[in-house]
């Protein structure tokens, strides 16, 4: 009969041969018209370009992990996607003030299907990016 610490210790081997996953670590929306995503990220959100990004793509400088957008992998037909690329995945984004930054995508005709509301991440609401994208935005950790 096997101790617990044997037991533990056996498990522990077992799991150093096999290779994890520790979590996302770089997060990219596939896009229409790259200058035109890239122009609305950084002139919409604030983000900036990192100095470098691989071609045909713009990668940006967040945290905790890289964000960027590209040109579609060969293959993707954005158009085809419905109702919308992205669907069934959830889009999550800090800023520092998301009221704020609500109120200047709405004042840039930005649409906003999710207005503004108080809920465990702070305040909170969901914006639609140039290609479709639902995109929500959070003011706390």
């Amino acid at each position: 009969m096997l101790t617990h610490t044997v037991y533990v210790n056996v498990l522990t081997l077992l799991l150093e041969d096999h290779m994890t996953v520790t979590g996302p670590d770089f997060l990219a929306l596939q896009v229409r018209d790259l200058d035109r995503s890239a122009h609305f990220y950084e002139t919409r959100l604030g983000l900036r370009r990192l100095p470098t990004s691989p071609p045909g793509a713009v990668v940006f400088d967040t945290t905790p992990i890289s964000f960027a957008v590209r040109e579609p992998m060969p293959g993707v037909d954005l158009d085809a996607a419905s109702p919308r690329p992205g669907l069934g995945i959830a889009l999550w984004l800090h800023a520092d003030d998301a009221q704020s930054l609500h109120d200047q995508l709405s004042a840039a005709g930005v649409a906003v299907p999710v207005a503004p509301f108080d809920g465990p991440f702070g305040r909170t609401f969901t914006f639609t990016d140039p290609d479709g994208y639902a995109v929500t935005i959070h003011d706390q950790a």
